[in-house]
């Protein structure tokens, strides 16, 4: 798994990439909460992911949940469709905002 976090627009942005599964969620959750602790609105863009599975998706949900609790928006930006289709599976595309660009309106589910 590739990471990057970086402030954009106001924004905190995690670029994660290739794959992202239980060899490295944790690493993806310590840059999401990492990028929380900024108090920046996040989003996590997972257009180069490749793949994730339950723990990767684990770590989304985290920062969600994190996001909630702290009060700031937490999106998801350019979804590629290996993780869509895994977040349409568990019915979490539903949750999540998902964006194809930042400041865009989440794409409809």
């Amino acid at each position: 798994m590739r990471f990057k976090l970086t402030a954009r627009d106001g924004f905190s942005v995690v670029e994660l990439g290739g794959d992202v599964d239980l060899s490295c969620s944790a690493a993806a959750r310590e840059i999401i909460l990492k990028s929380l602790a900024t108090g920046l609105p996040t989003l996590v863009d997972l257009s180069a992911v490749t793949y994730i599975d339950s723990s990767g998706v684990a770590s989304l949900v985290e920062g969600y949940q994190m996001a909630r609790r702290k009060q700031l928006e937490f999106s998801l930006l350019n979804v590629s469709e290996a993780v869509l289709s895994v977040l349409q599976l568990a019915h979490l595309d539903k949750v999540f905002k998902i964006h194809a660009a930042p400041g865009e309106s989440p794409a409809p589910a």
